[in-house]
């Protein structure tokens, strides 16, 4: 059992690294976007988005993500599960592959990866749904899924918005997984940045990457949106010792549960 740090008295401005985040943490951070965040550097855009399909087929980062939710649900014998942010569909097209009775609802906020998908594979699927969908409004019911899928995608918003996906995928579903880059320590950090730092301008997908980990949110951080969003969400952490952050998310289920974190080597 963990509670969070001191929650920020403006969720807006809380540092990537948390709430009590020190100086050099709260230094290694940025608003500046990444080329996939950005609607002026097509060609780079695109060299990143190549890369990191390439990236995800080499090292089955999809079918990883894929069995962790399907854990989530196992004891389900029809789950019905939503990906939000899904991009060109990757991770739905893993859980549709490796389930045979799962409902997945396949959804993004941009309209053009949207209409890719519909016209594609995923759109004549008997078990998919694809839809136009903001992950920070999800347009269901209370408790509709069994399960929210948010992966690689928290750290491209910004503190308010990401507690509004707390918000709304503990709401619309029974457990929000959130799958996201991991904030190392702050040593090992700068570290890394700084051997990096020299090649961000000749490969895009390291820029990107660089840009991620400055703008990844670290454990207390998560814990203090989910906080902000609802202080009756709780949080489970199922990272392992490398590897990204996994957050299980959801409605305590009885008064006074807080926060828990468990940590699998």
């Amino acid at each position: 059992m963990a509670h969070i740090d001191r929650p920020p008295r403006d969720i807006a401005s809380m540092p990537r690294g948390g709430p009590d985040a020190s100086w050099l943490v709260r230094r290694l951070q940025t608003n500046r976007p990444e080329y996939l965040d950005r609607n002026d550097v097509d060609d780079l855009k695109r060299r990143v988005i190549r890369s990191l399909e390439r990236a995800e087929r080499l090292f089955g980062v999809h079918q990883k993500a894929a069995r962790m939710a399907l854990d989530e649900v196992g004891d389900v014998s029809t789950p019905r599960i939503l990906e939000l942010g899904s991009g060109h569909g990757g991770l739905s097209r893993k859980l549709l592959e490796n389930h045979p009775t799962a409902q997945v609802t396949v959804t993004d906020i941009d309209p053009t990866l949207v209409a890719a998908i519909a016209a594609g594979d995923l759109g004549s699927h008997p078990r998919a749904t694809v839809r136009e969908m903001d992950a920070t409004a999800i347009d269901a019911p209370d408790g509709y899924y069994d399960l929210v899928v948010f992966a690689l995608s928290l750290h491209h918003l910004p503190p308010a918005l990401a507690a509004r996906v707390f918000a709304e995928g503990t709401r619309a579903g029974n457990k929000l997984l959130i799958i996201d880059a991991r904030r190392p320590p702050a040593p090992l950090h700068l570290v890394t940045l700084a051997a990096t730092l020299p090649f961000i301008g000749l490969f895009p997908l390291l820029h990107d990457a660089f840009i991620s980990s400055l703008r990844a949110y670290s454990r207390s951080a998560l814990r203090a949106l989910a906080y902000h969003a609802d202080p009756a969400i709780s949080v489970e952490f199922r990272s392992r010792r490398w590897g990204p952050t996994v957050v299980v998310a959801r409605h305590a289920p009885q008064p006074g549960n807080r926060h828990s974190d468990h940590e699998r080597c």
